[in-house]
């Protein structure tokens, strides 16, 4: 552990040498960007080492353990004459490229910029769609999810404004979030854990496969998470020694509303990422190591939205209309990122103009929206690949389904993309093609 401190030290400096090298090239984030990360590390630079969380953890569980020794004080003392320092120099670095940085958010600024933004949505995407289609597809499907969530909308007498402005009401209704406390976090994790609950009685109805899949919700830590996303998930260790955990940006709880929770944690937990991954896990011993290493942005974000679907088709929402309304409104959040994405790489669209279509199409909030559009701003192409990869999966569901007529099994479907441990979206057209032949022959 001490060891790796030392190296986290090194690797500090790589990472501060690259930021001076590129922007050496005229090569930064914007300044928005830049902003964040300092005032992250300023904020982690000023607490005493021995308060880190790099040091208390080998603290507590050496102690735990029986381990005897100054281990605290150890790691204290690399902490404070090594990673602090190497903070410091990152601060210096990161200083110097906002001194050079512009507000202008997309890769445009740049020369090449908009080949290397085709690139990234290739890579995004694994396809080969140009940012205009990609753009069209996102204006197009965020309109049809609107439809449905009006109907919703309307049933619960919501009927004056956009869908937007309904949204935002929503938003701006206390009662939908949990209280912005302590107390208030841990109730939404609970919720959000009798949620994985719920959504395991259905599995039955969407895989054959006898997975397991532990799962443990927590916050994000809060010393990242002015900067990190708004949920993610920790895919569980192969050896099963460590469960998959499933994280919540509780900077704030109005963060998330009650209603969106259900498919958040369908997204993130059960029946997508962390079902993915317990499949490599528990079956390890049955497919290559280098499985766990291969990850495509598309289809890995496809199936998890394909996973909040399923579990909309499984009956998940059927007396929550709420809850489904949220499902619909994240769905539209994940059309809406084809628009704002490729507005901000390939339209010249601003920060705050990408801000605005967000919040005005999905209702949510601009605290919550402006960190979405610093993460796409950073990641050109990367949230492209959630729908696109939805897409593409119901795509070659309807097709297996025209196919194979009384034949086809939705849960061998779904187990036939979980065993496939993810490919390029051009390439799961051929594990569909095996599924199919093997559906037909029994």
């Amino acid at each position: 552990y001490l060891a790796r401190l030392e190296a986290m030290a090194v690797q500090l400096d790589q990472e501060s040498d690259r930021v001076a090298a590129q922007a050496g090239t005229g090569v930064t984030p914007p300044d928005f960007i830049l902003r964040t990360a300092l005032g992250q590390l300023q904020r982690y630079r000023a607490q005493p080492a021995s308060a880190q969380k790099l040091v208390s953890s080998l603290a507590e569980r050496t102690r735990a353990n029986g381990l005897t020794g100054d281990w605290q004080g150890r790691a204290a003392a690399v902490v404070a004459q090594r990673v602090y320092p190497a903070i410091d120099r990152q601060i210096v670095a990161l200083n110097h490229a906002a001194s050079m940085a512009t507000e202008v958010p997309g890769v445009h600024r740049f020369a090449d910029g908009a080949a290397y933004y085709q690139w990234a949505l290739k890579l995004g995407t694994t396809t080969n769609f140009t940012a205009e289609e990609v753009h069209a597809i996102g204006l197009q499907q965020t309109a049809e999810i609107a439809a449905r969530m009006d109907a919703i909308l309307k049933g619960q007498g919501m009927t004056q404004g956009s869908v937007g402005q309904r949204m935002q009401a929503l938003t701006r209704d206390p009662s939908r979030y949990f209280a912005d406390d302590n107390a208030g976090r841990a109730a939404l994790i609970g919720f959000c854990n009798e949620r994985v609950a719920a959504i395991r009685q259905l599995l039955p109805q969407l895989t054959h496969l006898d997975l397991k899949a532990p799962l443990v919700i927590k916050r994000v830590p809060t010393d990242i998470e002015a900067g990190a996303a708004l949920g993610y998930m920790s895919a569980a260790a192969l050896d099963g020694s460590r469960p998959a955990t499933y994280y919540i940006n509780l900077k704030s709880t109005r963060n998330w509303a009650r209603h969106e929770l259900s498919t958040l944690t369908a997204h993130e937990g059960i029946p997508g990422h962390t079902w993915q991954f317990a499949y490599l896990a528990e079956r390890s011993g049955k497919k290559p190591v280098i499985d766990s290493l291969l990850y495509f942005n598309a289809f890995i974000e496809g199936w998890a939205l394909y996973a909040e679907q399923l579990c909309d088709e499984a009956g998940l929402y059927a007396a929550d209309p709420m809850s489904q309304l949220g499902y619909l409104s994240l769905q539209q959040f994940r059309a809406a990122r084809l628009v704002v994405d490729t507005g901000l790489h390939a339209k010249r669209w601003t920060r705050q103009q990408a801000v605005r279509f967000l919040v005005e199409h999905t209702g949510r909030n601009d605290v919550a929206m402006t960190s979405e559009i610093d993460r796409y701003t950073v990641s050109p192409g990367q949230a492209c690949g959630y729908k696109m990869g939805h897409n593409e999966i119901l795509r070659l569901r309807s097709n297996a389904q025209a196919t194979l007529g009384p034949k086809f099994d939705g849960a061998a479907f779904n187990d036939a993309l979980v065993q496939s441990t993810g490919v390029p979206l051009t390439v799961l057209t051929s594990v569909v093609d095996r599924y199919i032949v093997q559906a037909r022959h029994g």
